[in-house]
């Protein structure tokens, strides 16, 4: 499968990594609803890595599914899944071994695409751990997209090799529908960060069919679970606005939304934050064009503080974002977003949390940031 607009939906790994099984997952999946994140577009329920046994079947040769976790096997949550109208993924990995030591996919990559199949999968994240050689990552992707498209069920791949060689080069020659181009994520601000910054110079390899994946959000994790812990993230935890300028950011660069916090205790300030119609209607937009940086921080040029992008209909979506440590002013040019004064034009801007409209000036929009904050707008161009 090939998506038009970035896949959205949730995964297990950044809360519970390996402490996962059927009530979890069911639970999960009733609260999905009940939240209101189907109605939202979010739509894939996700088991990442440590599902299954630690051997494959002596006879079959198939990848089991740990029966002191999943008692009635896959299908039988997958089946649950649909029944509440959701999309169902999983995750197995190029390698011998998963990242968390279980069995891989090398050279059973058409067996275990059937046995998806079979169960009733949607979506496969694979990932790139314990390779017998590296350096051939096209190759091992490029298996398992084959295998997938002919295992009679149309299921996305969700390639996840951390950005490694070059993927975005060849990505698309593997039929994946969303690739990983950083490496994992972590519940801290630093990391998130570093992954938005990381993304400046991908922006022109992201576009519908394959998207470029920033790696499941920690929105609303406040430091509880698996990618949480200090040894990953440090002792801070991230405040409500860090966690804002996070999902925007993901919204504006036009990142998949894949929530990775526990949705059955998720804060309904965090809620309100994820299902913003403002901002998933400008990641989900359906041109998906890339962004653009119309102004960088002036010592650091690596450091965006105006982002911005092209939207359906003539809008467009402009992030002011301040990732340092002090409050910083300024004002940009109308001209950087492509507006220059003998345009006569100026900006609607419909502020993106609050829903209040202003103008911009003729020829600048001015703002005032705090330090980790954002600002965001779905702007509209006016007669001036």
């Amino acid at each position: 499968m090939n998506p038009t607009t970035p896949p959205m939906g949730w995964n297990t790994w950044n809360t519970f990594g390996e402490n996962i099984d059927e009530r979890l997952v069911l639970e999960s999946v009733d609260k999905f609803v009940e939240l209101g994140l189907k109605d939202a577009g979010y739509e894939y329920v996700v088991i990442d890595d440590c599902w299954s046994l630690r051997e494959r079947d002596a006879k079959t040769g198939e990848i089991v599914p740990d029966p002191a976790k999943f008692p009635r096997g896959m299908k039988f949550v997958a089946d649950y899944v649909h029944s509440k109208g959701l999309k169902f993924g999983m995750y197995s990995c190029a390698g011998v071994r998963t990242c968390a030591d279980y069995p891989g996919s090398f050279e059973h990559e058409f067996l275990d695409a059937r046995t998806f199949a079979r169960w009733g999968v949607d979506f496969l994240k694979y990932d790139y751990c314990d390779m017998p050689f590296y350096d051939k990552a096209q190759f091992y992707y490029r298996r398992m997209g084959q295998a997938l498209r002919l295992s009679g069920r149309d299921i996305l791949f969700s390639a996840c090799n951390w950005g490694r060689e070059d993927v975005w080069r060849w990505i698309r020659s593997t039929g994946a529908g969303m690739y990983r181009s950083t490496p994992d994520i972590f519940d801290s601000f630093g990391s998130m960060r570093s992954i938005a910054i990381s993304q400046l110079p991908k922006f022109d390899t992201s576009a519908p069919g394959c998207f470029n994946d920033m790696d499941m959000l920690t929105v609303g994790m406040f430091k509880k679970g698996h990618v949480a812990a200090e040894k990953w993230a440090g002792k801070d935890v991230p405040t409500f606005e860090e966690y804002k300028v996070q999902f925007a950011a993901w919204c504006v660069w036009g990142a998949p939304l894949m929530l990775g916090c526990d949705i059955r205790s998720m804060d309904p300030e965090i809620l309100k934050l994820v299902t913003n119609r403002t901002l998933l209607g400008i990641d989900q937009d359906r041109l998906a064009l890339q962004p653009f940086v119309a102004e960088t921080v002036q010592l650091d040029k690596d450091e965006p503080r105006v982002v911005a992008r092209l939207l359906d209909g003539g809008d467009m979506a402009l992030m002011f974002v301040n990732f340092g440590e002090n409050e910083v002013s300024g004002r940009t040019h109308l001209d950087k977003l492509g507006l220059p004064y003998d345009s006569g034009m100026r900006l609607s801007l419909r502020d993106a949390f609050t829903g209040e409209v202003s103008q911009s000036g003729r020829d600048t929009i001015s703002y005032r940031l705090a330090p980790r904050s954002c600002e965001v707008f779905r702007a509209t161009p006016v007669v001036a």
